[in-house]
């Protein structure tokens, strides 16, 4: 549902003229002013007639002029051009998601679309869509249907981003591959988005894609030959019938990497609205890995999920035959010998799953999935089954774009949720297609991840939207790397809709955990999200409502820390009751995590502290009459 609050068409843009280029400047400025894209045609570096265009973040240029163009198969379109505005608008309007990290999302904007037209023939026309949000500013070029071409060949885009220094910025270049912080000169072509950048110490910025669909992904390489800067890298060439809209183009700017990863729903106002009419069937959840393949596992765990509040058991690869394997038949039950000498009766699991209210997902590796798509959905949605992991999936060219996004529309229309392994990343498709719950492209538990690298994870990948991080619990890695409280932590900090909790644990490895109390009453989509404090590859502290219950973590990571954590978003009105976890090694669980229970309100400051390698999690509720627990005293 959309509500409206007002269209104002000109307010926030402003066009004056350049007296050093042929054409007028636009200026679009966000509602509140705080960022701006200007754009002009100008003469630039030695070529005359250019699009270019620079953002401004409060009084700070966060991106120098860059040009702006695409490399078509015949020849560059962008240079030697006129421009003319098409349009100029503002747009104010809440919606509602199906699920998120809040429940009601603000999509407002200012914005301009320019025409801009080769003054050499054949005189192509191209244009230029620019919005400002307060949160970041975006722009895409659409090639319309124009005399002599209906279809066309995009070889490379050249979306420019120069950046006023040699700043600090945490680069991957694999979806699940390791970051590091670097200075902006020494990053390598193939960067991964979204790219947080440090301008200053309290500007924040990141370059990211919106609306990529069925064109090309987009990676980031250095400009050659310009220093501090860096040009779009599409994994492909795009062909494509006119008209031809490319994804979004987007710069984030905020004065923390909190704000940042608050501000991510600008990602999803830059998608189309759903497109589901009836979505009842879309179901986020917490999830248990069945790793024995057998029907005995497969119950163990439909047992566990009723006993600690899980929602879905997920049969992972083997269970169809080996996983790499074109031989392997996704309509049979066939098991993988090297994984599991079974027995497996499927339809027995779904059938006890489904008596007690648990759903069944199972894993297609990519190589039957290319092959079985068309015949093994409508066949899982008559066995019962929930949803889909998508294994594997090619991804980066527009080929697999397009077929990764296609066969998330035909999930949905067999009532089938996905979520979409390996090296995908998110660029908003979810509004569109709520059924696509979550997604790798994120190097998670599975990984050994160390707390500095998820700590990083967090506040960059993260802002692409989901991110399934599947965490481990009792794996000895978790001893190795981090803590328990800590873990408890992840389920609050990384968002996914299916949150995987338990990766390698299997329902027979549990004994005496008070501490799952927390897994047990934690959702996995909130109403309210707050990052209370945060710093890259250091430490966090996200709180999320669900409802009237709160729920916080704490990630920590290189030295202890202590934080006087303010409460003000409780409700004034209310009393609540907190329950801490924190690692505690005198406490004689194999897990050491020590449960405390206390009542506070809204003026309480809450003291969180974590070791090194440690975290906190905390659950607040409103009290009730039977509730007799000691006030909060430091």
């Amino acid at each position: 549902m959309i509500s409206i609050r007002r269209v104002i068409c000109t307010l926030y843009v402003t066009i004056a003229m350049c007296h050093s280029a042929s054409a007028d400047a636009v200026e679009v400025r966000s509602p509140s002013g705080l960022m701006s894209v200007t754009f002009e045609v100008k003469d630039f570096e030695g070529t005359s007639a250019c699009p270019v265009y620079s953002v401004r973040y409060g009084n700070r240029i966060i991106v120098n002029e860059s040009q702006l163009g695409l490399e078509l198969e015949d020849g560059r379109l962008g240079d030697g051009v006129t421009a003319s505005v098409l349009s100029t608008g503002s747009h104010d309007a809440t919606w509602k998601p199906v699920y998120g990290e809040r429940s009601a999302i603000r999509d407002r904007y200012s914005e301009a679309e320019i025409q801009l037209r080769q003054m050499d023939a054949p005189h192509r026309i191209v244009t230029l869509a620019f919005r400002a949000y307060d949160e970041g500013v975006a722009f895409c070029y659409t090639i319309p249907k124009q005399a002599g071409m209906d279809r066309v060949t995009v070889a490379k885009e050249a979306s420019e981003f120069r950046f006023p220094g040699d700043h600090a910025a945490w680069a991957t270049y694999s979806a699940q591959g390791r970051y590091e912080k670097v200075a902006l000169g020494r990053i390598k072509p193939g960067c991964e988005r979204p790219l947080v950048i440090q301008p200053a110490d309290e500007v924040y910025v990141a370059v990211a894609e919106a609306r990529c669909v069925d064109y090309a992904r987009m990676k980031l390489s250095p400009l050659s030959g310009r220093a501090n800067s860096l040009v779009s890298d599409l994994s492909s060439p795009v062909e494509a019938p006119l008209p031809l809209t490319t994804p979004w183009r987007v710069v984030m700017a905020a004065d923390s990497p909190g704000r940042l990863l608050e501000n991510n729903d600008i990602i999803l106002n830059l998608n189309a609205p759903c497109a589901i009419a009836d979505t009842s069937w879309i179901e986020p959840g917490k999830v248990i890995r069945e790793v024995s393949l057998t029907t005995a596992g497969g119950k163990r765990c439909v047992d566990f999920a009723v006993e600690h509040n899980l929602q879905y058991v997920e049969y992972d690869a083997g269970w169809y035959g080996p996983e790499y394997s074109d031989e392997s038949d996704a309509t049979t039950v066939t098991l993988d010998p090297k994984r599991s000498k079974g027995p497996l009766d499927l339809q027995e699991v779904i059938r006890y799953a489904e008596e007690r209210g648990i759903g069944v997902i199972v894993y297609v590796n990519r190589r039957a999935l290319e092959r079985q798509l068309g015949e093994i959905l409508p066949l899982y949605r008559r066995w019962g089954i929930k949803g889909v992991k998508y294994g594997f999936v090619n991804v980066g060219s527009q080929q697999w774009t397009s077929w990764l996004h296609e066969a998330v529309r035909k999930a949905a229309e067999n009532q089938l949720m996905v979520d979409a392994h390996d090296e995908y990343r998110p660029t908003g498709y979810s509004r569109t297609y709520p059924n696509f719950m979550t997604q790798e492209g994120i190097r998670g538990d599975e990984e050994r991840q160390p707390n500095e690298m998820s700590l990083t994870t967090l506040f960059t990948r993260m802002l692409a939207g989901a991110g399934d991080n599947t965490i481990c619990y009792l794996d000895k890695r978790v001893d190795e790397q981090s803590t328990h409280a800590y873990q408890l932590a992840k389920a609050v900090c990384f968002y996914s809709p299916w949150q995987f909790l338990y990766w390698y644990d299997r329902p027979e490895m549990f004994r005496d955990e008070p501490e799952l109390d927390f897994f047990d009453h934690c959702p996995t989509v909130w109403d309210q999200t707050k990052v209370i404090e945060g710093r890259i590859g250091e430490y966090a502290i996200i709180a999320r409502r669900s409802g009237p219950n709160w729920f916080i973590g704490f990630m920590n990571s290189g030295q202890a820390r202590t934080f006087d954590v303010p409460l003000g978003f409780l409700d004034p009105e209310k009393t609540y009751v907190a329950h801490v976890y924190s690692d505690e090694p005198s406490v004689s669980t194999k897990t050491h995590v020590r449960i405390d229970r206390f009542t506070l309100d809204h003026d309480t400051r809450l003291e969180m502290t974590a070791s090194e390698k440690a975290g906190q999690a905390v659950r607040i509720v409103p009290a009730t009459a039977a509730d007799h627990h000691q006030p909060y005293t430091k």
